[in-house]
């Protein structure tokens, strides 16, 4: 049965549809040899010879995989990257092939969810079905009235409005404030435009929450899978925050990198590598 090439790529765990959208349109895919860069092709899976980066697809991919990583800063949100800086990857001890849900840029911090279901992925980072995402966020200087206001109702940005948000000083000192952001859209780098059209820095910015679930008190580098109760609530598209409890955590060791762009800081190495307890027995292939 012939149906469309992201569809293909996103069923079998290898990125979002969007994300697929973003393969093809960089030729990292083939169909039966030929680089295909056609965004609605259509292919059958059982016929066809379709192949990222070489490697031939499956048909079907593991068991579904859903992980809770706290992302450190200057840790980019990507599977790979050409300048060989730590990417989100370096952090997830998983066998089956994950990827980021959405993006958190380089210099931000906090809740990033990887997976291996394309499906649920398109669901969540797909801006109509409103999910939201809460984040804390460390500005110079106490913000004034009319800045909330438009932060609340809608900023003109370069590409755009933004929708309303809920918006919250949850403390100021003076020099900085904290506050609180709840949006249900993400434009690129959307939170840092809104603060900088009204003369603000960001010293921190940390996403802590994204639909119903939360970062909890998770630390940089940590990891965790989600609970049945948090799945469930993803699936059915639940706003209402859940608490993970003991859910266990992991600690991966970023893998040593050996070429750095100018800017971006090394993660300090540590000396073991444990795994959550309860995780399914797996083996991490070589990468290719």
């Amino acid at each position: 049965m012939e149906e469309r090439l992201n569809k293909v790529l996103a069923r079998a765990g290898l990125a979002s549809r969007r994300g697929a959208d973003e393969l093809i349109e960089a030729g990292r895919v083939t169909v039966n040899g030929q680089v295909v860069t056609e965004l609605g092709l259509k292919v059958d899976i059982g016929a066809d010879d379709i192949r990222l980066d070489g490697e031939r697809i499956r048909a079907e991919r593991g068991p579904d995989r859903y992980v809770a990583l706290y992302k450190p800063r200057h840790v980019i949100t990507t599977v790979s990257d050409p300048y060989d800086r730590p990417t989100v990857m370096d952090f997830v001890q998983e066998g089956e092939r994950l990827f980021p849900v959405g993006r958190l840029d380089g210099n931000s911090e906090g809740l990033l969810l990887l997976t291996n279901d394309g499906e649920l992925a398109n669901q969540l980072a797909h801006p109509q079905y409103e999910h939201e995402k809460e984040y804390r966020v460390k500005i110079s200087g106490t913000p004034s009235e009319k800045a909330l206001k438009a932060w609340r109702e809608g900023v003109w940005l370069e590409d755009g409005r933004t929708q309303p948000a809920h918006v919250t000083i949850e403390s100021s000192s003076g020099p900085s404030s904290w506050v609180r952001f709840v949006l249900k859209e993400g434009k690129n780098r959307q939170i840092r435009r809104m603060v900088e059209a009204f003369n603000h820095k960001i010293f921190y910015l940390i996403r802590t929450r994204m639909g119903p679930i939360t970062l909890g008190d998770m630390k940089p580098g940590e990891w965790r899978y989600l609970s049945a109760k948090e799945m469930e609530a993803l699936r059915v598209g639940s706003t209402e925050a859940i608490q993970y409890g003991e859910q266990p955590k992991g600690q991966a060791v970023p893998k040593e990198k050996t070429k750095y762009k100018e800017g971006w800081a090394r993660p300090k190495p540590r000396n073991s590598r444990p795994k959550p307890k309860g995780a399914p027995s797996t083996k991490r292939g070589k990468r290719k």
